[in-house]
């Protein structure tokens, strides 16, 4: 429902809100990223769908069940369908998300208390579900490694230490920072403007790729090609991103340049993802559905 309204979502309408986030996010057209018509050499869309139909039940049970179990369960139920690593980041932030919204009224002051109240259970269930998931390029750190199985810091904690390496860590110590005040804003006025919720999304991607290094490719491929494709998603918006054709022609460009080295933006879907569930959170549904 929108914001201020009194109807509170039930929460299997916010795990149908989520399911269908990661499936907006996987059909638009996001350069480097498997797409409906692109496939990447170990997964497909298929995985990724199924992934989207996995996670319904964990977020629906984070109304009475801690961020560190709903993460656990969620990646385990993904990987009943497929044993790729398709989406533990949209996984972490959805998590505290949904917990948020049956914790408080208001959203982001809800998850700033959630994200405060992380325990040590937390951070070991997170642990375990992450070597699950066996994400690729994540090296090893001398204190808290994730291949530990005796973790004694709570979450927070544990992501406050990955902070400057992870984008995604660093949401849980900024309170989402990217997500809420980057990442939705730039979706609603996209769509706004459009009219169209994957262009918005393509777009929206851009402009978080043009801001951040994404993480996914500074581990597996270093700081300097990260930020050269920050540098280049600046560029196609500075001519225009998906508004002009121009824009459009750069972006094809570019899809092109990150398939051919094998460059995944990843991190920056999971932060378009959580950017879209925490709209449709916020606006409703039938702000996106209804005839624009």
């Amino acid at each position: 429902m929108k914001k201020g309204n009194k109807a509170r979502l039930s929460a299997k309408e916010v795990s149908q809100l989520a399911q269908i986030a990661c499936l907006l996010e996987v059909t638009a057209e996001k350069p480097g990223n498997v797409t409906r018509w692109k496939d990447a050499s170990d997964m497909g869309y298929l995985d990724f769908l199924l992934s989207a139909v996995a996670i319904a039940p964990a977020i629906e049970s984070a109304r009475n069940k801690a961020v560190g179990e709903v993460i656990l369960k969620a990646i385990r139920d993904t990987h009943r369908f497929t044993s790729f690593n398709t989406n533990l980041g949209i996984v972490l932030l959805f998590a505290p998300i949904a917990k948020a919204y049956f914790s408080g009224s208001n959203l982001r002051d809800s998850l700033h208390g959630v994200l405060s109240s992380l325990t040590v259970e937390d951070a070991q269930k997170t642990y375990e579900a992450i070597r699950i998931a066996n994400p690729g390029g994540m090296g090893k750190i001398e204190k808290y490694d994730i291949s530990q199985k005796e973790v004694d810091i709570n979450l927070k904690k544990a992501m406050e230490l990955a902070q400057d390496r992870d984008l995604i860590a660093k949401e849980y110590v900024t309170d989402f920072e990217i997500t809420f005040t980057l990442g939705v804003p730039e979706l609603m006025k996209n769509w706004r403007k459009l009219g169209s919720l994957l262009d918005s999304i393509v777009q929206t991607f851009l402009v978080i790729l043009s801001q951040n290094w994404d993480s996914k490719i500074s581990r597996t491929h270093g700081k300097k090609v990260a930020q050269e494709v920050t540098s280049r998603a600046n560029e196609i918006l500075e001519a225009g991103g998906i508004y002009t054709p121009l824009g459009r022609n750069l972006l094809t460009q570019f899809d092109l340049f990150l398939r051919e080295n094998k460059l995944n933006p990843g991190t920056t879907a999971d932060l378009v993802t959580a950017s879209l569930f925490v709209a449709f959170l916020e606006e409703g549904l039938e702000e996106f559905f209804k005839e624009h």
